[in-house]
């Protein structure tokens, strides 16, 4: 059964449709005929024509422009390099599309100016994946060629280049019994990637319940290795999916969300793969380092590559298998054009390249649960009675409970979460999950309980612990604030943030050290803690990893999280809540409090984040709401999304709007407008090819731009 992933066009079909399309609406614009093909010939060049890509955001000119090559950069010239050509009155960069021997353009063709390094940079393999990314989002290649290619470092060009070849380790299957013999079909999982198929698995990691022993590098080499009974770490079981593809000589791309994340799974492969090199590949890491990774790749000195977003393009040769960890993380998403998903990226990939894929994590996406329910992907779980075994009893008090504590019951950390953090830190650390960083994220008027806006941005206003009040958008400092309703200048706290938090557990546990982790707090985010007694607040994202687990879990404010007005709130609520409680030993107690989403709070006591996921997609479904439907988010000035709206409906897609946009920093653009376009997964293709059309439509008649977002994580 197809998703959709499988249907991106060859590069040889894309480039061509490109050119013809770009051509004939040029020539409809211009009131000229299409031009026909007629041979190139230049002595001593076989194909003499470069089709090269602009680097150029502008949609109308997302097509090839043809080149002639000279005699002299025939062998430099080659596809996947970039080059600088002559374009109206200015020279641009690009990069060699295609070589080939005809042209349909009219008159001479201009040489290629120079070519600025003859590498290719962009193998054939990546090329196919940028059309297909481009097509699927309704983006241009050039904006998600930039997402794939680091800039050029040229001193860690020549040095990589003159470096010599280096033989790399040859290896074995992983050992049965090295931490997937706890999955219904984990061990046929490493048997095919190591017989050189390609199985797509969605996978949901057990808590480890030990740490794994000693470095299996040798043993797994020659073939050995101890089954044990404890469940492993999933960086473990990755390191033996990703030995699997070593043996059948291939190669492996892990994503995923931080760079923190990826430096430390890196380590934890370097460990458990012994000699085998693995380079990690982020945006973060400075131009030269960033390159030299990315050449290890293309140059074949490394066939492991861990990284963010945009690892997901890394050269492997032969890639054996395609691995996302917490697909449900929103850093996994490109906030800039083309705004696709990597697991997006992975999927297709793997399609084109052969490639097995693997969406793992503790809990489960709705967009991995749609492709399991497409047949496109295995599901990959552990029994009951072993998930039963290994993750810790939870509970989620109701009404009933609450009041037996009487009046501590309405409280927002009540007498029992007390006794249960008592009881624990006789025995080792306890973690208490905060959904809001600072003191007083939120505060209101105190007579009219009003909540406070900034008056200059409309932001919303937070308190410190001295009290002074300031803007959390626009980080204004308010010296005096006036309630807008009453007149009143006295504030109170509305919500309690984490650094609030661990001062009300510290004075109510004298004694007991407080350690606050988090990203904006004092001591920025903290890794691991040691088994020593004390009390852990921390966001969600930042909870240390604590020597033999958490003696205790208190997961705070489960409303603030689960009931937001957004689109997969209470899914995002449950995953977070999940990383939270992996971290816990298998005898801790896990409670969760604060008027959760009950579906989301049954889940999570149930441990049943697929069944929750299936729902969630069922429901969408019924709204015709992705991933069960394409949908795309136009942004723009009203006329141009009406009309686009107007083709839309004339071509038969649902639409919704057009509506006025939410404020950005409490102000409201005029002009603007926000509408829905939507269409069943079958007809995907076609909304974002007839999207893509209108956008280079409007660029090439100088028009302002519509915003064209496909498949969004926030709908209005």
């Amino acid at each position: 059964m197809s998703s959709g992933y499988d249907d991106a066009p060859t590069l040889d079909e894309s480039g061509a449709r490109a050119r013809r399309n770009g051509l004939s609406r040029q020539g409809e614009l211009l009131d000229l005929p299409e031009p026909g093909e007629r041979t190139v010939t230049v002595p001593g060049v076989a194909d003499p024509v470069a089709r090269v890509l602009l680097d150029s955001p502008v949609p109308h000119l997302d097509r090839t422009f043809d080149y002639s090559v000279p005699a002299a950069m025939d062998q430099q010239a080659l596809p996947g390099t970039r080059v600088v050509v002559r374009f109206g009155e200015q020279e641009m960069r690009g990069w060699i599309w295609q070589r080939a021997a005809s042209t349909t353009h009219i008159g001479r063709l201009a040489p290629l100016r120079r070519v600025v390094s003859d590498l290719p940079v962009l193998p054939e393999s990546t090329r196919r994946l940028i059309e297909a990314v481009a097509t699927r989002s309704a983006g241009t290649r050039s904006d998600v060629v930039r997402l794939a290619l680091p800039a050029r470092h040229a001193t860690t060009e020549k040095a990589e280049r003159d470096k010599a070849p280096r033989d790399l380790p040859t290896w074995k299957r992983p050992p049965t019994g090295c931490g997937w013999q706890h999955y219904d079909g984990g061990e046929e999982l490493l048997g095919r990637l190591a017989d050189g198929e390609a199985p797509r698995v969605a996978w949901c990691a057990l808590p480890a319940q030990a740490e794994d022993g000693p470095n299996e590098a040798a043993s797994a080499s020659a073939g050995g290795g101890d089954p044990g009974a404890a469940t492993r770490p999933w960086q473990v079981c990755l390191a033996r999916a990703v030995q699997a593809c070593l043996a059948g000589s291939r190669g492996a791309v892990i994503i995923v969300a931080s760079t923190e994340q990826a430096e430390d799974l890196a380590g934890k492969l370097r460990q458990e793969l012994g000699e085998e090199p693995v380079v990690v590949l982020s945006a973060e890491h400075g131009p030269a380092r960033r390159y030299r990774a990315f050449l290890a790749l293309l140059l074949g000195r490394a066939r492991v590559v861990v990284g963010t977003r945009a690892a997901a393009f890394a050269p492997v040769r032969r890639l054996g298998l395609a691995a996302i960890w917490d697909d449900g993380d929103n850093r996994l998403a490109e906030p800039h054009a083309p705004y696709v998903h990597t697991r997006t990226v992975l999927a297709l990939r793997s399609t084109f390249e052969g490639a097995g894929l693997l969406i793992g994590g503790f809990s489960r996406s709705v967009e991995a649960q749609s492709l399991v329910e497409q047949g496109w992907c295995r599901n990959l779980t552990a029994p009951r009675r072993i998930v039963r075994s290994v993750v810790p009893r939870t509970e989620a008090p109701g009404p009933a409970e609450l009041d037996r504590e009487g009046a501590s019951g309405a409280a927002r950390i009540p007498s029992l979460a007390h006794r249960a953090l008592r009881s624990a830190l006789q025995d080792g650390p306890a973690l208490i999950q905060v959904p809001r960083a600072g003191y007083a994220p939120l505060v209101a008027c105190a007579r009219c309980r009003t909540a406070a806006h900034c008056a200059v941005c409309g932001g919303p206003v937070a308190m410190d612990r001295e009290g002074r009040t300031s803007c959390r958008w626009c980080a204004r400092t308010l010296v005096q604030w006036s309630c807008h309703e009453c007149g009143g200048h006295a504030l109170r706290m509305v919500a309690v943030g984490s650094v609030r938090t661990g001062e009300e557990l510290g004075r109510a546990f004298p004694g007991i050290p407080v350690v606050v982790s988090g990203a904006r707090e004092a001591h920025g985010v903290v890794g691991e803690v040691d088994g020593s007694p004390r009390l852990v607040v921390a966001t969600p994202g930042a909870e240390p990893v604590a020597e033999g687990g958490y003696r205790a879990v208190l997961l705070l404010d489960g409303g603030a999280l689960s009931s937001r007005p957004d689109l997969g709130a209470a899914g995002e609520a449950l995953r977070q809540w999940t990383n939270a409680v992996v971290l816990a030993a298998p005898s801790a107690r896990v409670i969760l409090l604060g008027g959760p989403d009950p579906v989301a709070a049954q889940a999570l006591v149930r441990w049943d984040q697929t069944g929750f996921a299936r729902r969630d997609l069922m429901e969408r479904a019924e709204l015709h709401l992705p991933p069960a439907w394409r949908v795309a988010r136009l942004d723009g000035p009203v006329r141009g999304v009406e009309t686009m709206l107007a083709q839309a409906d004339a071509d038969g897609f649902e639409i919704l709007g057009p509506v006025t946009p939410p404020p950005v920093n409490g102000q409201v653009a005029p002009g603007m407008a926000r509408a829905l376009v939507r269409a069943p997964r079958s007809r995907g293709k076609e909304l974002s090819e007839m999207l893509a059309m209108r956008l280079r439509d409007r660029s090439a008649r100088r028009e302002e731009q519509v915003r064209v977002e496909m498949d969004p994580t926030r709908l209005w």
